[in-house]
């Protein structure tokens, strides 16, 4: 047995969903409670723990006896691919199989470890099989979804989609027929919005779709949670943090948690990273050789795949604008095959481009030389950009990146969306960014709202530094917690 300190040290479990975007801002919400006196154990699964040890080195998470990692598997067959894997595959697969090897996990730690034992679990909100096992031990469990709020509240309204016959589509045909355009004016928080900019799993012909219904799923099982926590900042999206609020179990607001972790001055955990990529910094000492705001970064996020034209027509697209970039190509960004840049690209962009296959995002995007970012409409690199003051080009690919896209064009006065991968289109929009009116006023509005989300992390009177603080009190530590 422990001593009575450790008897009643809180002890949290943080479960992320098994993908980059949102491996990241989770391990930063478990930084967040450590740093509060919380026992934390970060369960990753077998494939990217793997990974993680591959970019970082064998022994990069050995870290703190206060801090541990431990993993499950996913249910997939093996693969020594350093890749996200399938989305839809993971989705079915976790859904379907970690439920027992979570629970047996927490068995064990509370049996034979040294660790105090398990009061509380913060899954992600697309693992809320993890509800079950809360359950079980009668903890209190905090869902968080890695999604902007705008993302979260589209989700949560599938049902109604569903419901009206808004999806699935009747045949392929209403992809290319303006169906698409319809207008949506029914959903809390949100004034108005198209079917095209509601996420992106609503664009099937499939009665038994199988996103949709993982979805519908994870939103219904949401209502079980004792709280609910958003990587988002009121100042930023209040209405729909209202309209949430007004349909679900308690949710906080707790970003950008980016900016809440930076605050905290602890070399050890600063050492911990979540990188499943190896992340080359030459691109940070590339940026110092730079005048401010004159480069164009481009990254796609760790899931966007495209085809070989579409990167094609990025490049040169990128190179007739004749602006400097820094444009980060992951191996598997195209689907398929490797992606490779023509050769008269790399020749004629040479003395002004710079080519990485991974890099520290959040440093680059806060780094001076950065003028605009042409994004994939990730939540992660929406937040971070906003945190750095940086307008962006937005190509959304999948899921809610399209409800990202269109909050960042329409509400947010950030964003310029490509609606069509063609070279002289991509131009017209880099040089608008860098040089046009709108590029101005796009940064200007970008400054602003960098200074509300610093406001928002900012100890100890900003609303997310508050709503963090409120909800481990209220819920983590069980002073009002359901059971």
């Amino acid at each position: 047995m422990g001593s009575l300190s450790t008897m009643k040290k809180p002890h949290a479990v943080c479960i992320p969903y098994p993908a980059q975007g949102h491996i990241n801002p989770m391990l930063k919400l478990a930084k967040l409670l450590h740093l509060r006196g919380f026992h934390i154990t970060f369960v990753n699964t077998e494939y990217n723990h793997k990974r993680l040890l591959k970019a970082r080195g064998p022994h990069s998470l050995d870290g703190l006896s206060s801090f541990r990692f431990e993993t499950i598997p996913d249910g997939l067959p093996e693969s020594d691919v350093d890749a996200t894997q399938d989305i839809a595959s993971l989705c079915d697969s976790t859904r379907t199989t970690c439920s027992p090897h979570f629970k047996n996990l927490l068995r064990k730690i509370n049996a034979y470890s040294d660790a105090p034992p398990v009061s509380c679990i913060l899954s992600d909100g697309v693992m809320s099989f993890t509800l079950d096992a809360a359950q079980e031990l009668g903890v209190p469990e905090v869902l968080f979804w890695t999604t902007s709020a705008c993302g979260f509240m589209c989700y949560v309204q599938y049902q109604q989609l569903v419901q009206k016959g808004l999806t699935p589509l009747k045949d392929s045909s209403y992809l290319t027929n303006g169906y698409l355009e319809t207008t949506i004016d029914w959903i809390p928080g949100i004034k108005e919005i198209r079917l095209r900019d509601i996420p992106s799993f609503v664009r099937t012909t499939d009665s038994d779709d199988l996103m949709i219904d993982f979805i519908l799923g994870e939103c219904r099982r949401a209502q079980r949670a004792s709280a609910i926590l958003l990587n988002t900042f009121d100042d930023l999206e209040h209405d729909v943090l209202e309209g949430l609020s007004s349909i679900l179990p308690p949710v906080y607001s707790i970003g950008p948690l980016n900016l809440l972790v930076k605050d905290a001055d602890d070399k050890e955990l600063n050492a911990i990273g979540s990188n499943l990529w190896k992340e080359e910094f030459e691109c940070v000492e590339w940026l110092d050789t730079k005048e401010p705001n004159s480069v164009v970064y481009v990254n796609f996020g760790s899931i966007t795949v495209m085809t070989s034209e579409q990167l094609i027509e990025f490049a040169w697209g990128l190179a007739n604008s004749n602006k400097t970039f820094l444009w980060v190509i992951r191996p598997d960004l195209v689907a398929g095959e490797n992606a490779v840049v023509p050769q008269e690209f790399v020749e004629q962009t040479k003395n002004r481009g710079m080519l990485s296959s991974w890099c520290p995002q959040e440093q680059v995007l806060a780094h001076p030389a950065i003028g605009g970012f042409l994004t994939h409409s990730g939540w992660n690199s929406t937040l971070e950009s906003v945190c750095g003051g940086v307008p962006m080009i937005c190509w959304p690919f999948f899921a809610e990146q399209q409800t990202n896209c269109r909050f960042s064009c329409n509400e947010w006065g950030i964003g310029l969306e490509i609606e069509d991968v063609k070279r002289d289109k991509i131009e017209s929009l880099v040089r608008e960014l860098m040089d046009g009116e709108k590029g101005k006023e796009m940064k200007d509005k970008a400054l602003q709202w960098k200074e509300l989300a610093k406001a928002a992390a900012s100890c100890p009177h900003g609303s997310s530094f508050l709503n963090l603080d409120n909800m481990v009190r209220q819920v983590l530590m069980g002073q009002n917690a359901k059971k």
